[in-house]
């Protein structure tokens, strides 16, 4: 457990204020996110059987949360989803989205082995989006145009929200930067790659980082995990804002172009899984029955966070914390919620 206690913080908005804002930011963001990108939203399940491969397996270690199921067989395994990532580019392919086209859900997970801090719950609550390209626009320029389109979306909310309550927005930046994890790396090779996000994210106040997975030229090391079937890691990234009231870089989208049959084969190859390759929706992809795509995520909680300036993610969301965390929070006037 981490936790930052800035100094003086005092929430400008109430508990029931702070609700209703969220409220706000919710609703009004997934609509003007819908219509820049063309998403229709779709219901999308809690958990899936894992032997369909389709959970998000994240860095590989996380362990998700598992049961049975009465009206099933007792060897069928049931998964709360990590995320959405590969069900998604089944679901386009299964309700007949069309070229360009794309779909969103609000999707909720439990990652039970999550580090707590100010940014991190066991709680995941995120818009999972994806929509369907041609192989043509598997391109890093196709990339940066739909991570300008969701910065765009970003700061039309943030310009609705500051008229609603304009003493309790953290103002963003006006532009957003792209570096690669290897320009990073090549820039500061001596300290880690956490601390190379806080360096750039304060230099540049809103970066999109991109190509994570891939081992890094100078250690040898990925800059961060990433699954190796449904982002291809030279067409990916993070969305990163430098957050001014922690002093710290906060993560408000992981998002890529989504694998090809070639980059699939080829990364499960380098993380030592190859034997994903036989699971369905694998099989699907690799006999080329599913869409090429572009998707990701956007955590509801982290934005709502960011633009009221909240000093902890439990000011706008209700989970679990441990008794100590909640106790040094309310000693620091953090409303955890």
């Amino acid at each position: 457990m981490s936790l930052i206690l800035p100094k003086d913080y005092h929430p400008t908005l109430t508990v029931r204020d702070t609700e209703a804002a969220i409220v706000f930011i919710r609703e009004s963001f997934q609509a003007i996110l819908a219509d820049k990108l063309n998403l229709q939203r779709m219901s999308a399940p809690m958990f899936v059987e894992k032997k369909t491969g389709l959970n998000d397996n994240l860095n590989g270690i996380e362990r998700p949360v598992a049961f049975d199921m009465k009206a099933m067989p007792k060897d069928d395994t049931i998964e709360i989803v990590h995320s959405l990532a590969k069900w998604k580019r089944l679901a386009l392919k299964k309700y007949g989205f069309g070229m360009h086209e794309g779909l969103y859900n609000n999707m909720n997970a439990i990652r039970r082995d999550e580090v707590l801090d100010n940014f991190h719950s066991i709680y995941v609550d995120q818009w999972d989006w994806e929509k369907i390209i041609s192989k043509r626009e598997r391109t890093e320029e196709t990339l940066k145009t739909t991570v300008k389109t969701i910065f765009a979306a970003i700061k039309e909310i943030e310009k609705e929200v500051t008229v609603r309550y304009p003493g309790s927005v953290y103002h963003l930046a006006d532009e957003i930067h792209f570096v690669t994890t290897q320009e990073l790396e090549d820039r500061w090779p001596d300290i880690s790659p956490e601390e190379r996000e806080n360096k750039i994210a304060k230099e540049d106040k809103a970066v999109f980082i991109m190509k994570i997975g891939d081992k890094l030229k100078r250690s040898g090391k990925p800059h961060d995990g990433r699954a190796p079937d449904y982002d291809d890691w030279q067409l990916n990234g993070d969305i990163i804002f430098w957050y001014e009231p922690l002093q710290q870089k906060m993560e408000i989208s992981s998002m890529g172009i989504r694998v090809s049959e070639e980059s699939l084969r080829e990364q499960l190859k380098k993380a030592h899984c190859e034997e994903r390759a036989k699971l369905p929706f694998h099989r699907m992809l690799l006999n080329g029955e599913l869409p090429y795509t572009i998707g990701g995520g956007i955590g509801q909680s982290r934005l709502c966070m960011l633009l009221l300036g909240k000093a902890h993610i439990g000011e706008v969301q209700a989970s679990v914390w441990p008794k100590d965390m909640i106790a040094k929070c309310e000693q620091d006037h953090m409303q955890i919620l």
